[in-house]
């Protein structure tokens, strides 16, 4: 790897930062920086049901306190018509149509148990509307949603850089995926793609909870005329329950810790305990870069246990 190396900081604004957050991000920083490479900082605000009053400020503060720093900075919804323009070639090409059904449509229509999120789509609005305006008004005020066409026997594989090799049948396990539940394409799934691509990212770093979303992504890519960036997908913070952090494991905002009068460095050590680069000590995240190897984290998810001092993890 070289200075050619370019990652991302890709909060979204539907919640405050927390621990689990900033360990990501950090493993993500130390990758890029440790290569020499540039880091590019978006803010993912296209979530609009969910984003919430002041977070992405608060995402910016949280991280600034804690030492982060990048190159470059985007906010998705500034950027509607490089999506409107990505997803009107994807409609001529046939990749994509327009879909009315619901998630409860989806649930009912599953012939197997289903796990988490991932939810397989039978392809019941395949050829059924001849445009997206015909669709909305048969489930007026409901939206569609935008689905990308996968077609049978539709295998991706690729070696994760953490997580190691991985293959999944995408026209089995998810069908026709959405990609924008928008009129022109101002979607999660379609943004990702187009900004990553158009940012030139080279590695993303993330949670593993995204680690089966990915094959679908990778297909978006293809799908644009894109290369995928390589993946490295990270274990998460948990609580002792085996769940990701949440509100029911307690406070674990770091504007929260700020507050308490906690120190960044305090923070840091704990979160680099975790991934095998201290014993908890206070750290900066430019004395983590001699220590940063991706060798130490363990494949298990980290456990966070107390809620009312220090972040105490095993």
């Amino acid at each position: 790897m070289s200075s050619a190396y370019i990652g991302r900081l890709a909060p979204s604004p539907t919640g405050a930062l927390h621990l689990g957050n900033a360990r990501t991000f950090m493993i993500a920083w130390l990758r890029a920086r440790s290569q020499g490479g540039r880091l590019v900082f978006r803010m993912e605000d296209l979530d609009h049901p969910r984003d919430k009053p002041g977070a992405a400020a608060a995402a910016v503060e949280d991280l600034k306190w804690l030492g982060f720093d990048w190159d470059e900075a985007f906010v998705q919804s500034e950027r509607k018509d490089l999506y409107r323009d990505a997803l009107e070639r994807l409609h001529a090409a046939g990749c994509v149509y327009p879909c009315t059904c619901s998630r409860k449509d989806v649930e009912n229509a599953q012939s197997a148990p289903h796990a988490g999120e991932q939810l397989f789509y039978p392809g019941t609005c395949r050829g059924r509307f001849a445009s997206w305006a015909e669709a909305a008004d048969a489930i007026a005020p409901r939206t569609p949603c935008w689905r990308f066409r996968v077609p049978d026997g539709t295998v991706v594989r690729f070696d994760d850089v953490f997580a190691g090799p991985f293959e999944q049948d995408v026209s089995r396990t998810l069908g026709d995926f959405p990609v924008a539940r928008d009129a022109f394409g101002a979607g999660y799934t379609l943004a990702v793609a187009v900004d990553d691509a158009l940012m030139g990212v080279t590695e993303v770093v993330r949670g593993d909870d995204l680690l089966a979303a990915t094959p679908a992504q990778i297909l978006l890519y293809r799908a644009l005329g894109y290369e995928p960036p390589a993946f490295c997908h990270v274990p998460l913070v948990v609580g002792t329950d085996g769940r990701r952090l949440a509100k029911r494991h307690g406070d674990t905002r770091i504007a929260s810790y700020r507050a308490a009068g906690r120190t960044p460095e305090q923070l840091l050590g704990q979160l680099a305990a975790t991934c095998g680069w201290g014993d908890g000590s206070p750290v900066s995240l430019r004395d983590l870069l001699p220590r940063f190897t991706l060798e130490t984290i363990p494949h298990a998810p980290a456990v966070w246990t107390d809620p009312a001092a220090l972040p105490a993890m095993s």
